[in-house]
């Protein structure tokens, strides 16, 4: 085994490492903060680079707290809990900018803003916990980084805390129930009006002395439960409303349905943010037509046709669309829908032209949707991404086809990690 070498830690890495450097090679050691001394013991070397694991710290950064989690450093979710949220914050914004500029190649001088959470601590409205039966009992909790080993918590401090008061009370039905051995997971869902879902994933052939075991607290606490034995679309409604809702707008009576195990962001209240940003940033949308690519179940489009536009939303998971054409409905918006893959939609209607093109695709990107939007080449383009490596990528085609970065916002909807939420606007030049 290697000896430990002693590096100081200068900065910290999208992905949530820190970064020091030894024998000209960057190192990057998880669990550090900027300021610390560190002891590290190579894990994997490359050519440019050193994964190291964190031996013990030398001396601490005079900015770092103690984290809060009992289990911070062991469990995977949390990354930055021993850094001050000003300064995760501060962070954030400089691997924003450092994607947007460095990699994708956007002017150093285009305006970047970061939106601080109200709350960093439980903005979560959605968490999966692991379950695993061992010798020492029931365990329910997240798995260790790059693991598949539970480590079992009682709460969780960036949960709501209306999802953490169920925990107990599971880990209590579950531990003598007979079957619980075949629950690898549960989810646990809250909305912006309060109703909680449990979705009980289950791999064995009878579930029922599992459903029956939690069906009573679901009943006494008014939570909808549900039970999913495989793919997602085995998902199977129990008991209670089989919707969740979540408020867009700040303002207002606009209220989203979407279903149990469907797509909503976590930070509900970040959301609002989010959607506050985008109408922002187009200003006076009354009459422009407008496509919405990766729409969902209408997060961005319905507040675009409450503003006046004429949206076309797009989705490539159909029972998505259904809601978003439900939502309208409810609040008598008229907008279009189409079940499609959003490159398919751009490259089959050539004689429809938008005026803004607004994208929130998932982690993985739109890399193809951006190439055939330089082909189209609508005046402005909005894109809101959770993964800035990814939005780099793809706005590196638009950059050095004929548009800039007019604006960008930074927006935490991940407080105690390294992830970013970004919005960006990009004018045709």
């Amino acid at each position: 085994m290697s000896a430990p070498s002693e590096i100081y830690i200068d900065a910290l890495a999208y992905g949530g490492a820190g970064v020091g450097r030894l024998d000209g090679k960057a190192v990057f050691v998880p669990g550090v903060v900027p300021g610390d001394w560190v002891l590290f013991r190579p894990r994997r070397e490359k050519k440019r680079y050193i994964e190291g694991e964190l031996v013990f710290i030398a001396s601490a950064a005079p900015n770092r707290i103690d984290a809060c989690c009992a289990v911070f450093g062991k469990c995977g979710g949390c990354h930055w809990q021993c850094l001050p949220y000003a300064e995760q914050l501060r962070w954030k914004k400089n691997l924003l900018q450092d994607f947007l500029v460095r990699q994708a190649g956007a002017d150093p001088n285009a305006e970047l803003a970061m939106r601080a959470a109200p709350n960093p601590w439980h903005y979560r409205s959605r968490i999966q916990i692991k379950c695993r039966r061992t010798p020492r009992g029931f365990v329910m909790g997240f798995y260790r980084a790059n693991t598949h080993f539970v480590v079992d918590i009682e709460e969780c401090p960036i949960a709501a805390e209306a999802l953490n008061g169920l925990l107990p009370q599971l880990r209590g039905c579950l531990a003598d129930c007979r079957h619980s051995d075949q629950v690898p997971q549960i989810d646990l869902a809250i909305d912006d009006e309060g109703a909680r879902a449990i979705v009980v994933h289950f791999i064995g052939s009878d579930p029922q002395p599992v459903v029956d075991a939690v069906l009573p607290i679901c009943k006494a606490e008014s939570v909808a439960l549900f039970l999913q034995q495989g793919r997602k679309e085995t998902l199977r409604h129990i008991h209670g409303d089989p919707a969740l809702h979540i408020h867009p707008l700040r303002e207002g009576e606009l209220k989203l349905a979407y279903p149990v195990g469907g797509f909503a962001q976590v930070n509900l209240d970040q959301n609002r943010q989010l959607v506050a940003e985008l109408l922002d940033c187009l200003g006076n949308v009354q009459g422009l037509r407008i496509l919405d690519l990766f729409c969902g179940m209408g997060n961005l489009s319905l507040p675009l046709v409450a503003a006046g536009a004429e949206v076309t939303g797009v989705e490539d998971f159909a029972p998505a669309i259904d809601w978003a054409r439900s939502n309208a409905a409810a609040h008598g918006l008229n907008a279009r829908f189409v079940h499609a893959p959003a490159e398919r939609i751009l490259a089959s209607q050539p004689d429809i032209s938008w005026d803004v093109v607004v994208l929130d695709p998932p982690r993985r990107g739109a890399y193809d949707v951006a190439r055939e939007l330089v082909r189209r080449a609508p005046e402005r383009i909005v894109y809101v991404s959770c993964d800035p490596s990814t939005l780099a990528r793809d706005l590196k085609p638009l950059l050095h086809n004929g548009y800039r970065l007019e604006h960008a916002v930074g927006l935490d909807l991940f407080p105690q990690t390294f992830h970013i939420e970004s919005l960006v606007l990009l004018k045709r030049v």
